[in-house]
């Protein structure tokens, strides 16, 4: 009898295992078919000769590996990265604060809330020059530029996750005294943080759409410089590579991020 149940645990888990990996090697597989569609369509739209500035992929993969070869790509990063690191760190543990306090304390959200939705509304294209003007050119700009785009998504996306707590845990919780602080901590902090992480994905994409803007309207370094300096002298090439580069950086990053959140927080336990 000990054997057949065995046998049969057995049989679970190995099916549970079939079909955890099954459909992870399928998804694999449409989006390796998806990036071919689109890499081809690039190459056939390139070669059709709709605009000089616009180049067939091949060309660009080719500009990509040389540009990582000679170094510039390791130059312009260098000055990107310290600006873009320090403004995702304020984006991340600033706007989870914020919104898990407003989250929490009822009379912060009358006077917070209608800020975020203004900075998540407004166009930072438009108040560039703003930040120019009150900090110069300088790494502060575009630190505030990427807080301006990235927190608001981090701090709505927690507060919605707090607000989003079943109330029928709030209540278990009630019902066993639970304190105000052990409610928080075990019961409306774990019910939020598929919010929380959903909103740390949006900040991250934010902080990389912050430095490209940031560095292309304020001040030519770094991966704006890049960008600039390509287009002005008619190497479309190059200057699609570099903005490749960021697109493959942001996913690889968001990526990165996502297999954290499914490592942190198993679905098992969700």
């Amino acid at each position: 009898m000990e054997n057949q149940i065995k046998y049969s645990q057995t049989n679970e888990d190995s099916k549970l295992n079939i079909t955890k990996v099954g459909p992870k090697t399928s998804l694999l597989f449409f989006r390796i078919i998806s990036f071919f569609l689109v890499f081809l369509i690039w190459e056939l739209a390139g070669r059709s000769d709709i605009s000089i500035a616009f180049p067939p992929f091949s060309k660009v993969f080719l500009a990509f590996i040389e540009m990582i070869l000679s170094g510039e790509f390791v130059e312009a990063y260098a000055d990107s990265l310290p600006p873009l690191l320090i403004g995702l760190l304020i984006t991340v543990v600033g706007g989870v604060i914020i919104g898990v306090s407003v989250g929490l304390v009822r009379s912060a959200e009358w006077f917070i809330m209608p800020l975020l939705i203004i900075f998540q509304t407004a166009p930072v294209s438009a108040l560039i020059p703003m930040l120019t003007y009150i900090y110069g050119i300088s790494d502060t700009s575009k630190i505030v530029a990427i807080v301006i785009l990235g927190m608001p998504l981090v701090a709505l996306n927690s507060y919605k996750g707090i607000q989003s707590t079943n109330p029928s845990l709030l209540e278990m919780s009630a019902s066993f005294l639970a304190s105000r602080t052990n409610t928080i901590i075990f019961v409306i902090l774990p019910s939020a943080q598929k919010m929380i992480f959903a909103g740390l994905r949006l900040g991250i994409s934010g902080a990389f759409i912050g430095i490209v803007l940031a560095e292309l309207l304020i001040t030519p370094t770094g991966i704006g410089d890049l960008i600039t300096y390509n287009r002005f002298i008619a190497r479309y090439d190059k200057m699609f590579a570099t903005i490749v580069s960021i697109l493959a950086i942001a996913g690889l990053t968001l990526s990165l991020m996502r297999v954290f959140e499914d490592w942190l927080f198993p679905k098992e336990k969700n």
